[in-house]
C-alpha cells in the first residue's frame, strides 16, 4: 500500500519528535514519524538529561542557549505536555592548566549572550558547600542551567504533533529509501510505502549503518556509554548543582530529592547499536565513583541505586551533522550529536523547519554542521576543547 504525505521523519527519539513537532507548527500537518520500535527507545530514553551550555565551538553554544530558553519556558513555546525541566544551575571545573581554555570558553558564550561567569573558590563554595576545590582550579558557573526528561520531552513533542495532524507509526523499521533523479521520492517499510517530497534521516546510533546503506559513507560511530544513580546522605548531602569536571572527568547532577546521576567523562568504546550491553560493569562503578567522590567527598558514603548505558553517536570533531544529504533534493541527515543532543533538540527542530522550509537556517548557522566537512578536512576544532562532559 503507498500513503502519500507532505514528509517523513526516520526515527523517533527527541530529535525526531522535535523536527516532527515543528514541521507541524509551521504547517507541515501532513507528515508520518516512522520509529523502528517505540518513542524514546533508543539513545533518547538513556539519555542523563543535563541542560547546559558549556561549549568551545559558537554553533553548538547558541544551539544550547536557544534550546534553554525552550526548556524553561515550556508553556509558552510548545504548549502542551511536560519537559520536566527542573532548576539546579551547573557548574564547570578546570584544571590549572586549562585556565585559558576556560577564559576562551566563557568568552564565547557570553558573546552568544549565555549567562555564564568564571567565579572564584570562595564563591563556588558559597554556592556549592559540599564539593571539594583543589588549588589552582579554575570555575565557571551557569545560574540557569538544570536537568530535564529526556523521554517526557519526546512525548510531549509527539502528542503536540499528533493534535496538529502529524502521524506516528511505531514498530516500522526503514526498509529503503527512494530516490529518482537526484530526488528523494518515497520511503518504504515492509508493509508500507510513504511518498514523500521531504525525508529526514534521524536515527541516531544507526545512522551510520543506514547511511552505507544508502551509498555514503560518514564517520559515525555508536559509542556505549554508562551511567548510574548513587543514593545520598542526605544529612551531609541534602542537595548540589549540576556540575562537569574536567579534572576528574566526570558529570553529574540531582536527581529526584535523594539521588545523584554520575557519568564518564573519557573516551567510550565502539558498541554494536543492536548487540550491546545496557547495564554497568563493576570495575567502571567503582572507577567513576572513586573520581566523583574527589570532588563530592561524601558520595563515597552513598548507596548505589541503579545503572544503565546507552549509545552516543559520536563524529570525529564531536559535532552533529546536519545537512540536506549531498547531491539528493529532500533529503535531510540529523545525526552525530556525540552524547549532546537532549539539551540541543528544541533548537535543532525549530532550525531543521527553517532549512527545510526557508532553504536556510536562521536560528543558527548549521553551515559548521555541513555533511561535507569530514570529506574537506575542515574539523570542528579549537584549541581549547575539554574532553567530552554530557
Amino acid at each position: 500500500m503507498t500513503v502519500t504525505t507532505d514528509a517523513v521523519i526516520i526515527g523517533g527519539g527527541v530529535m525526531g519528535t522535535s523536527i516532527l513537532y515543528n514541521l507541524a507548527s509551521r504547517g507541515v500537518r501532513s507528515s508520518i514519524l516512522l520509529e523502528r520500535d517505540t518513542l524514546g527507545s533508543g539513545s533518547t530514553g538513556r539519555s542523563s538529561g543535563a541542560v547546559r551550555m558549556h561549549y568551545s565551538t559558537t554553533v553548538n553554544a547558541q544551539l544550547a542557549w536557544e534550546s534553554l530558553k525552550i526548556f524553561r519556558n515550556w508553556d509558552d513555546a510548545v504548549g502542551g505536555g511536560d519537559c520536566g525541566f527542573v532548576h539546579t544551575g551547573y557548574m564547570v571545573f578546570v584544571p590549572e592548566e586549562s585556565h585559558a581554555g576556560l577564559k576562551h570558553n566563557i568568552a564565547l558564550q557570553q558573546a552568544v549572550g549565555i549567562e555564564t561567569e568564571i567565579i572564584s573558590k570562595d564563591e563556588a563554595r558559597e554556592l556549592a558547600p559540599a564539593f571539594d576545590y583543589a588549588d589552582g582550579e579554575s570555575y565557571a558557573w551557569e545560574p540557569q542551567s538544570g536537568h530535564a526528561d529526556p523521554s517526557g520531552t519526546a512525548m510531549a513533542y509527539a502528542a503536540r504533533s499528533r493534535e496538529m495532524g502529524a502521524e506516528i507509526v511505531l514498530e516500522s523499521p526503514v526498509t529503503d529509501v527512494e530516490i529518482e533523479n537526484g530526488r528523494v521520492v518515497a520511503v518504504n517499510t515492509a508493509t508500507e510505502r510513504y511518498e514523500a517530497p521531504i525525508v529526514v534521516i534521524a536515527t541516531g546510533p544507526w545512522s551510520g549503518r543506514f547511511m552505507a546503506r544508502l551509498g555514503y559513507d560518514l564517520p559515525l560511530e555508536a559509542t556505549r556509554h554508562e551511567v548510574f544513580l548513587i543514593r545520598r546522605p542526605m544529612d551531609r548531602l541534602p542537595f548540589h548543582p549540576g556540575g562537569g569536571d574536567m579534572a576528574n572527568l566526570t558529570y553529574f547532577r540531582p536527581e529526584g530529592s535523594d539521588l545523584t546521576l554520575v557519568g564518564n567523562g573519557n573516551a567510550e568504546d565502539v558498541a554494536d547499536p543492536d548487540d550491546y550491553s545496557p547495564t554497568i560493569h563493576a570495575d567502571h562503578l567503582e572507577d567513576v565513583w572513586l573520581r566523583l567522590a574527589r570532588r563530592i567527598p561524601d558520595i563515597m558514603d552513598g548507596e548505589l541505586f541503579t545503572g544503565y548505558a546507552g549509545l552516543y553517536t559520536s563524529t570525529p570533531d564531536l559535532h552533529p551533522i546536519i545537512d540536506q544529504v549531498d547531491g539528493v533534493d529532500g533529503l535531510y541527515l540529523c545525526t552525530g550529536f556525540s552524547g549532546h543532543g537532549f539539551k540541543l533538540a528544541p533548537a535543532i527542530g525549530i532550525c531543521m523547519a527553517e532549512m527545510i522550509l526557508d532553504g536556510e537556517s536562521k536560528l543558527v548557522d548549521f553551515t559548521p554542521l555541513r555533511m561535507s566537512r569530514f570529506a574537506e578536512g575542515n574539523l570542528n576544532t579549537t584549541t581549547y576543547k575539554f574532553k567530552v562532559i554530557a
